[in-house]
């Protein structure tokens, strides 16, 4: 029997009776499903014999079927197997095309793709709409993703541990590999399978050499052929010293004949264990990891050595522009900038530039990076934060959506209006073919994946905007709670007014205003913006909040770190002046007076304590709403909810005292009327510590 279709078989042979709701099913609970199996789908499609995936995507549908639409009828259909209309000729690999009719009673529902895999995405999409109310009976449309790679990065060690992990320890189990395919493996795969995610590098960007060794070439074999009929490619995180580590080199110098030799003959090691390998993701000089610069070589010769390698076996290389060096007497969010710019149109066509959505670390609100729009010549991919090392962990509800859409939708203005980053990134705005965008798990062996049912959201989210990245966040809110949770519309409507706002409050109550890396050294989980004992200036919260008796803020125009210049002469025009900058990127890009007159003629002081205010007040508006809801949820996801939500309204209140306290050391204002005083003095805040917050390195 092929692997796919026993797969497949496996699938339908899983019990529907009822489960605990802890989570684990994620967003494909398919709770109607189990109503009225005996009436089973009529579907027409193609033989499955050697066509895993066809077969995984007949399997989805039966299984996910609700009862209201089990009497119709279901075509599944690729260019191959029957007629195929002229219209549906743009589909790429991975598109798929939906519609339906009525046709003596019944609903004739056809599903068609271009591939295999294609049709399983088309029928993710259809029990998607199934599940989340739509009419079944009136579908017409087309879908192909408009990025190429869609890529999980899992910051997971051999060990089991997860850097910045927060919902429990790695799923792969190295030790037990590749003898063990744990059945989670396969669930991982369907989740990813059902949003389009169809990468997924395994290890640490911090990489061990070990990776590269037979060993754990043979481990990631394993977990490939598991995810192979779901569309994922494995991708490994590569440490630049393995030549000398694995190799007994004494140099890695990518210009030395030598290291380049070995890396060739790793590479046609690991595809001929792994022939569908997708390629290295590579973190390169940066936080103390080695790289081409320790030879005095460029980023550009580093990763076009590698691209060499690849390059037979149709591999790619995607290279992390996040560096920041250790002596960094100016701005560390100029670096990356500085690095890269100069080396647009010398990276090989199979390099990717991995550039994250903001110049300093995954903050709850950054600017939008401005290396995009400043590399027309480079494939550039988005590199997202999942998990949320600096927004509360695995315990806030701070929905993702609205971050990374804000993000995508940043215009660049490069090559004038429109030219955002998200074309960027798909490719459009420069024509760029080989396109990519890439998510740091929140993937742990927690039952329910992410340490929390919301953080499941940006999971679907990141997965959803990577297909399409102009889908509405609020949109794809509105699905996530009708497939977790239920399809009515008051439940819908709840959940989506606790999410689309959460992701501000958090703002508010942690980083207002445009103030950045304000995180307590332990953890990156509390407040710290007093902290500047740290060994390198820019670990520091008080090297970006500059904060003194006169003002607040980092002067990034002229006559600060001129960082403004990065961006397109008419960005920079405008935020060269604090009145035009928009007030929440406003402290950011200006250290300003605390009596600076804001746009709604509130000092910078005042605004600045009612935007905490307002960050506390939000989350306790999102326990209230979540309360109300507390008939038409299941006792298990309520409970774990609510616990989460008061000790998120317990860490906001500390946020906002702590920030408080410490700026009112410095300025000694009064607080504006109706706000309250913190409960404690400075000195109190100053003396908590969280030294064992999960997911340090």
């Amino acid at each position: 029997m092929p692997l796919g279709l026993a797969a497949a078989l496996s699938l339908l042979s899983l019990p529907f009776a009822a489960r605990a709701e802890d989570g684990h099913q994620l967003w494909l609970r398919y709770p109607s499903a189990a109503v009225g199996r005996a009436g089973s789908a009529a579907i027409s499609a193609p033989d499955t014999h050697n066509r895993p995936s066809l077969a995984l995507a007949i399997a989805e549908l039966q299984r996910g079927l609700p009862a209201r639409a089990r009497q119709g009828r279901f075509h599944l259909t690729t260019p191959a197997d029957g007629s195929w209309p002229a219209r549906y000729d743009g589909l790429g690999t991975d598109g798929f095309a939906l519609s339906s009719r009525k046709l003596a009673g019944r609903t004739e529902t056809r599903i068609a793709a271009k591939t295999d895999l294609g049709l399983l995405y088309g029928v993710f999409h259809y029990l998607r709409l199934a599940h989340s109310g739509a009419d079944l009976g009136r579908l017409d449309l087309v879908s192909s993703p408009r990025i190429a790679l869609r890529v999980l990065d899992h910051w997971d060690n051999l060990d089991g541990t997860v850097e910045r992990g927060y919902a429990g320890a790695s799923i792969w189990d190295w030790w037990r590999l590749p003898d063990w395919r744990d059945p989670i493996y396969t669930e991982y795969a369907r989740a990813n399978a059902s949003v389009g995610i169809n990468g997924a590098v395994l290890n640490n960007v911090n990489a061990k050499a070990d990776s590269l060794t037979a060993p754990y070439i043979a481990k990631a074999a394993a977990l490939a052929d598991v995810f192979r009929p779901w569309g994922i490619k494995v991708y490994l995180s590569a440490r630049w010293s393995a030549p000398i580590e694995l190799g007994g080199l004494k140099t890695a110098d990518p210009l030395d004949p030598a290291v380049a030799a070995w890396w060739r003959a790793k590479a046609d090691e690991i595809y001929r264990a792994i022939p569908d390998f997708g390629g290295f993701l590579v973190k390169a000089n940066s936080e103390g990891q080695p790289g081409p610069a320790d030879y005095h070589r460029t980023h550009a010769q580093g990763a076009n050595m590698l691209a060499v390698a690849l390059r037979p076996h149709g591999g790619v290389v995607m290279w992390r522009a996040f560096v920041y060096a250790h002596d960094n007497p100016e701005d560390r969010a100029k670096q990356a900038y500085n690095d890269f710019k100069p080396l647009d149109g010398q990276f090989a066509d199979n390099v990717l530039v991995q550039v994250k959505n903001g110049a300093i670390d995954f903050q709850p609100r950054e600017p939008f990076h401005p290396l995009f729009g400043a590399m027309p010549r480079t494939n550039l991919m988005m590199e997202f934060q999942i998990t949320k090392e600096y927004l509360g962990q695995s315990t806030h509800l701070t929905y993702l959506g609205p971050l990374f859409s804000e993000a995508l939708h940043a215009d660049t203005l490069s090559k004038g209006a429109g030219s955002t980053v998200a074309r960027v990134v798909d490719g459009s705005l420069d024509g760029h073919r080989l396109t990519g965008i890439a998510g740091v798990a929140n993937i742990g062996a927690n039952r329910d994946w992410s340490g929390s049912i919301f953080n499941q959201a940006d999971w679907y989210a990141f997965g959803r905007l990577a297909w399409d990245p102009d889908l509405s966040p609020k949109a794809i809110a509105r699905e996530w709670a009708a497939q977790t949770f239920s399809p009515a519309p008051k439940v819908v409507d709840a959940v989506t007014a606790i999410m689309m706002p959460s992701r501000e409050a958090a703002v508010d109550y942690m980083t207002p205003l445009g103030l950045a890396h304000q995180m307590s050294v332990y953890g990156h989980y509390g407040p710290g913006p007093w902290v500047n004992t740290l060994a390198r200036p820019e670990w520091n919260p008080v090297y970006y909040n500059r904060a003194d008796a006169q003002g607040i803020g980092f002067d990034r125009t002229a006559s600060g770190s001129n960082a403004i210049a990065q961006y397109a002469p008419a960005i920079a025009a405008r935020l060269a002046r604090p009145e035009a900058t928009d007030e929440k990127d406003l402290l950011w890009f200006h250290h300003l007076p605390w009596t600076y007159r804001m746009r709604d003629g509130a000092t910078l002081w005042d605004d600045l304590v009612r935007h905490y205010d307002r960050g506390v007040a939000g989350v306790e508006s999102m326990q209230a709403q979540w309360q109300a809801l507390k008939p038409a949820m299941d006792a298990e996801r309520f409970e774990k909810t609510r616990v989460f939500l008061t000790i998120q309204r317990r860490d906001a209140q500390l946020w906002r005292d702590a920030s408080i306290a410490y700026w009112q050391s410095l300025n000694h204002l009064p607080l504006p009327a109706g706000s309250a005083q913190p409960a404690h003095d400075l000195g109190w805040y100053k003396a908590l510590s969280f030294p064992y917050a999960p997911g340090n390195p």
